[in-house]
């Protein structure tokens, strides 16, 4: 069964879901996006999700098209059209609208365009948690408001393009020195047996993934801090692991074609990721 769209309050088969060239998401990449995991058919950790999209929505001037209670109701329209109890990974997308011609300066009464959309989570591939996977350090090149979600992420697609390109599932990025995240994940190095994660701030995306993952590891009685993160750093880590929505925490266990640590996933990620399974099912049954 395809899981329809949902379109500016309507839900359509994909194939009729049509936005206007007009539309200046298409044309300028004005619009923010959220991604929500679904396990069980239960969105996981919404009300943060939500919290973020209004931050985004607020900080680029989009008027929020929805409160708290109609957001929800979306979500669960969304799900409700699809087979029950899927994991899933649950796309929104809100742009400026569309204009009459096209504009850098938006016409003040544009009413935002939203999509919504879900599909099915993939299993994780078990030689992940046998193997982990590749990463390359980067040059971050991106725009200074990366706390944005938003859906310009050119910068962040040549950076994933030139990872694979050098045999890596995902770019470190790098700026002034200093670790910011990943082309599409947030960042953590083991160091002298801490969890280090750098700061939020204007240079990340303040992952609802990576703020699991720090709770996760305080309540396993694991040294966890949030600092800045030398790049050079991550040459004598323990470990290296990456976070994401959809991926949730993947060890990195070769950066730029050297091993890092053992050069296979350490056993504190082994630890966190049993913690990570532990909690998502007691999400899935409701807890």
């Amino acid at each position: 069964m395809t899981r329809p769209v949902h379109l500016n309050g309507r839900l359509v088969p994909p194939e009729e879901a049509r936005v206007s060239v007009l539309d200046r998401g298409f044309l300028f990449g004005d619009g923010v996006y959220e991604v929500v995991p679904v396990y069980g058919g239960r969105p996981f950790r919404l009300e943060a999700h939500l919290e973020r999209l209004a931050r985004s929505l607020a900080a680029v001037g989009i008027p929020d098209p929805h409160d708290r209670a109609g957001w929800t109701a979306l979500v669960g329209e969304l799900l409700a059209a699809g087979p029950p109890g899927e994991d899933l990974g649950l796309y929104i997308q809100v742009t400026r609208g569309a204009a009459e011609t096209r504009d850098h300066v938006p016409p003040a009464d544009l009413e935002p365009t939203v999509v919504a959309m879900a599909s099915p989570i993939p299993p994780r591939p078990p030689e992940l948690a046998a193997r982990g996977i590749a990463a390359v350090r980067l040059a971050d090149l991106r725009w200074s408001r990366c706390d944005i979600k938003a859906v310009t992420l050119l910068a962040n697609v040549l950076a994933r393009r030139e990872a694979a390109q050098r045999g890596a599932a995902e770019a470190i990025l790098v700026r002034d020195g200093l670790v910011t995240e990943g082309a599409a994940s947030n960042v953590f190095a083991v160091l002298d047996g801490t969890v280090v994660t750098p700061p939020k701030g204007p240079h990340i995306l303040p992952g609802i993934t990576r703020d699991v993952v720090l709770e996760l590891a305080r309540a396993e009685g694991l040294a966890a801090r949030e600092a800045a993160l030398p790049a050079g750093a991550l040459d004598r880590a323990e470990e290296i692991w990456i976070s994401s929505s959809t991926r949730e925490l993947v060890p990195v266990t070769r950066l730029d074609g050297r091993p890092v640590g053992e050069g296979r996933p350490g056993p504190l990620w082994r630890r966190l990721d049993a913690a990570y399974q532990a909690l998502k099912a007691r999400h899935r049954a409701g807890a």
